[in-house]
């Protein structure tokens, strides 16, 4: 409906109205430019209606892919380290905190949103914000440390979930060009195959680099679930060939310990840990909602399918092969092209997954650099940088590959594991204090 000016009305009221009815420009560039990391939430700004954004179930496919990943065919194999047992038990209790730690970072960031009117709150803004609250007086003089603690964890985890994927894609293409002369179609009688020598994992890498570039140029969360989709159902493709297979002879698991030594407890941690990777997609997938009051149930229904996946590979794999379980429970599996394709499958699967784990480190570094340029220089070094980016995920391994399953495991996995815990019981405390006494919102 038009304003209209009265005949006596002064101009500025009529400015007034119009401010009102529409908001400012670079409120409308903010919330228009489809590519950007974040957008607001309609409960947390009401002046920039969400036009763009994904839904529920866009928001489901893209935490179950952020979540599965290489560590779960490593899962058997953690399983093993901890016992038939306490492995299973391990999974649900570090799916259910990190679940839990989630529901706490999300929460918090929704609260500061609101006190602070604010469209949206990343990561570090939370963690500042959350720390400047702290009835700690020594949390509060550091706050601006745990801005910086958080991205840099943040950059080192999604970086090195990337490195992993790259040396996962060379390895296992590898490893079906090199069988393909003694793969058969007859899946019942596995024998040892001779392998023929091919060319370098690191050539295998640098072929996978011009398909990874042009996957790290998508920066638009809509168009990343055409991806998150693929790779999900590649990989339940390939979980569902694994399952049939170990499933039909399970020997009695009688034999196998219940609890297993705790010198080896540490190796299932790392394989675990390293399982559970959207930690570091939750805040953008909660920002990109149309409707971000669904997002805690879609949080919990996404965990609770992927620690119920995680328990049902770890427990059956370990069953079926008990001790002969060796690092990738692909290995276990017999030369035939059928459980071949399950491999083929999974480097499509990883191959998606790599650009969903690259946008956070991106969001993270790109949008400081470009901020230092005029416009003019803004979107050739945002291309510079993912360029950059995705070689050193590949040149990191030149020197040396990681032939230990368990080094995969665990490097990654200590930066990743440190993130759920140190973050969640420090802001916690600084919002419960920051918001006492209000009321509800």
């Amino acid at each position: 409906m038009p304003v209209t000016k009265s005949a006596g009305g002064p101009q500025g009221a009529v400015d007034l109205k119009l401010d009102l009815r529409y908001p400012p420009k670079s409120a409308k560039r903010l919330h228009s430019k489809d590519s950007s990391f974040w957008d607001g939430h309609p409960s947390e700004s009401p002046g920039l209606e969400k036009t763009t954004g994904i839904t529920a179930f866009q928001t489901l496919v893209h935490l179950v892919k952020g979540n599965m990943g290489t560590g779960i065919l490593g899962l058997p194999l953690a399983v093993k380290n901890a016992g038939i047992l306490m492995g299973p038990l391990s999974l649900l209790a570090m799916g259910f905190i990190a679940c839990h730690c989630m529901r706490i970072l999300v929460k918090c960031a929704r609260r500061f949103c609101h006190r602070l009117n604010k469209p949206f709150m990343d990561y570090g803004d939370t963690v500042l914000h959350g720390l400047e609250a702290s009835p700690s007086a020594w949390l509060r003089s550091h706050a601006h440390w745990g801005r910086h603690i958080v991205s840099f964890f943040l950059i080192v985890t999604q970086l090195g979930f990337c490195c992993v994927y790259v040396v996962f894609l060379a390895d296992n293409l590898k490893q079906v060009v090199e069988a393909v002369n003694g793969t058969t179609n007859n899946c019942h009688y596995n024998e040892t195959v001779i392998l023929t020598p091919t060319m370098d994992s690191r050539l295998y890498m640098l072929a996978f680099l011009p398909f990874l570039v042009l996957l790290v140029l998508i920066r638009n969360l809509r168009v990343l679930t055409v991806f998150s989709m693929l790779a999900n159902i590649s990989m339940l493709v390939s979980l569902i060939i694994i399952t049939q297979y170990i499933a039909q002879e399970i020997p009695d698991p009688s034999r196998l310990p219940l609890v297993a030594s705790w010198k080896t407890y540490p190796l299932f941690f790392g394989t675990a840990i390293f399982s559970f990777e959207s930690i570091g997609v939750v805040l953008p997938l909660e920002n990109k909602m149309k409707d971000a009051r669904r997002f805690p149930a879609i949080l919990s229904l996404g965990m609770s399918i992927i620690t119920a996946l995680y328990i049902g590979i770890g427990a059956l794999g370990y069953l079926r092969f008990g001790n002969d379980i060796k690092a990738s429970i692909t290995l276990n599996l017999p030369n035939c092209w059928l459980y071949q394709s399950v491999k083929l499958l999974y480097i499509v699967g990883i191959l998606c997954t790599y650009a969903l784990q690259f946008y956070v480190p991106a969001e993270i570094i790109i949008p400081f650099a470009t901020s230092q340029v005029s416009k003019r220089w803004a979107l050739p070094l945002d291309l510079s940088i993912r360029l950059a980016m995705v070689c050193l995920t590949c040149a990191v391994h030149t020197p040396f590959l990681y032939r230990n399953s368990e080094q995969v495991a665990l490097r990654p996995g200590k930066s990743h594991s440190s993130l759920p815990p140190w973050v969640g019981p420090h802001l916690h405390p600084g919002t419960a204090s920051l918001l006492a006494g209000q009321p509800p919102l």
